[in-house]
């Protein structure tokens, strides 16, 4: 599938409908072509011999792509090569609340308070830019008001519950904030998350004060120091909000940030991305946890949107929070600020690199060890370049009202 291109988009009104995402029934020809794709992923990419047993067992996982019906091309197709998807690539990520069908004991009020799709309590879009060279990860607030919801007018809904209308609802209101076409999206939820960190051995990352927090399941009660998170504790630190930073999502994203950028280093690390056997490992264990976009519900387009991060140094891979202050009318709602969102919009079409001036987020502070020169908990923060290296596009530096750091800094979580 060839990558989604940036557009150009008004940034207020716009009158696109609203299309939820459906279910697109799977037939015996769209599972023979998965099937032959991932069969001749595994012939590449291994010179071992792979039972048919094993590749039957993965295609039996793979879940039902969701439609996104405003994407021209977005559809089912036969897997790509291996190889690095060409130009820009858009990927969004929303991680559900839901409690539907989740292991483990639901009470009543957890099944009444999230059940069915679920509300959208984290959302991340992964730019990569045309020519690879950078890459950037922005979370949007789950209290956002005032936002374009389903990519039409300004609305009092909150962003969380984009969601719950179908994630084409999230990606058109994500499309319309940031002038970007995504071509690929997902659900994840709480028991994805879980399958996910037991997929990569879990995250080590660093505590610079003890994290404890009563209202997630299960509860967090981390000492100061390097922690690794696996399972459950992982989906807990994730989604903790009462124990890091403000107590509020705010804190939750730049906690998060701390976790995603270890996480990068540790793949970096563990030349996961050099490997294509497993990255095709990789793929197949998200894509039983995860529920995608039908543009990307086979192992080997993974893989190859997963190449496009290879060559990409740590210092231009950024994470970022969406532009936003508190409401003027609610203190537990926030509104995005608009001069700040155009400029994020401007640089994230222009393919340049970005460069933060605004601090790191409420819940990261700077690791002191690593600016000693002590082995960080999660690796080095960076990767020595290479003389094939082309030299890159001066960056463009964001306002500082933007939060966030790169994958390259080194950071600890506070917590309250």
């Amino acid at each position: 599938m060839s990558s989604s291109t940036s557009r150009s988009r008004a940034a207020n009104f716009g009158g696109a409908p609203v299309r939820h995402g459906r279910l697109r029934q799977v037939g015996p020809v769209v599972t023979a072509l998965r099937l032959v794709g991932i069969a001749l992923a595994v012939v590449l990419v291994s010179t071992a011999t792979v039972s048919a047993v094993a590749i039957h067992g993965a295609v039996s996982q793979i879940k039902p792509g969701i439609h996104i019906e405003h994407l021209a091309g977005a559809t089912s197709a036969p897997p790509p090569g291996i190889g690095a998807t060409d130009g820009e690539v858009n990927i969004l990520v929303a991680g559900t609340d839901t409690r539907t069908g989740q292991s483990g004991m639901q009470t009543k009020d957890q099944l009444r308070g999230s059940s069915g799709i679920g509300n959208n309590d984290v959302t991340m879009l992964l730019h990569i830019s045309s020519d690879h060279t950078n890459a950037t990860v922005i979370s949007f607030p789950r209290d956002l008001i005032n936002v374009p919801i389903c990519g039409g007018a300004i609305s009092s809904a909150m962003f969380n519950t984009t969601l719950s209308r179908g994630l084409s609802c999230t990606v058109q209101t994500v499309e319309k904030m940031t002038g970007l076409t995504v071509g690929y999206a997902a659900v994840v939820t709480f028991d994805g998350v879980i399958g996910m960190s037991n997929a990569i051995g879990g995250v080590t990352v660093c505590l610079a004060t003890p994290v404890k927090d009563r209202y997630t399941d299960p509860p967090l009660d981390l000492a100061a120091g390097a922690q690794t998170l696996v399972g459950p504790t992982a989906l807990s630190f994730l989604r903790s909000r009462h124990g890091v930073g403000n107590g509020g999502d705010l804190g939750r994203i730049s906690n998060q940030q701390v976790f995603l950028s270890a996480l990068v280093r540790k793949i970096t690390n563990d030349s996961v991305l050099k490997n294509p056997l497993t990255l095709y490992k990789l793929a197949t264990a998200a894509l039983t946890n995860l529920q995608t976009s039908d543009s990307m519900s086979n192992p080997t387009t993974l893989v190859a949107l997963a190449l496009t991060l290879k060559s990409i140094p740590l210092s231009n891979i950024v994470f970022i929070q969406y532009p936003s202050a508190a409401a003027p009318t609610d203190p537990n709602r926030v509104v995005p600020i608009m001069s700040a969102g155009n400029a994020l919009m401007e640089a994230l079409q222009s393919g340049k690199p970005l460069a933060l001036s605004g601090a790191l987020g409420a819940a990261a502070v700077a690791d002191a060890a690593a600016s000693t020169g002590s082995p960080s908990p999660a690796g080095p923060s960076e990767t020595p370049p290479t003389e094939s290296e082309a030299p890159e596009a001066a960056p463009v530096t964001l306002p500082p009202s933007i939060t966030g750091q790169t994958a390259a800094q080194a950071t600890c979580t506070k917590g309250l």
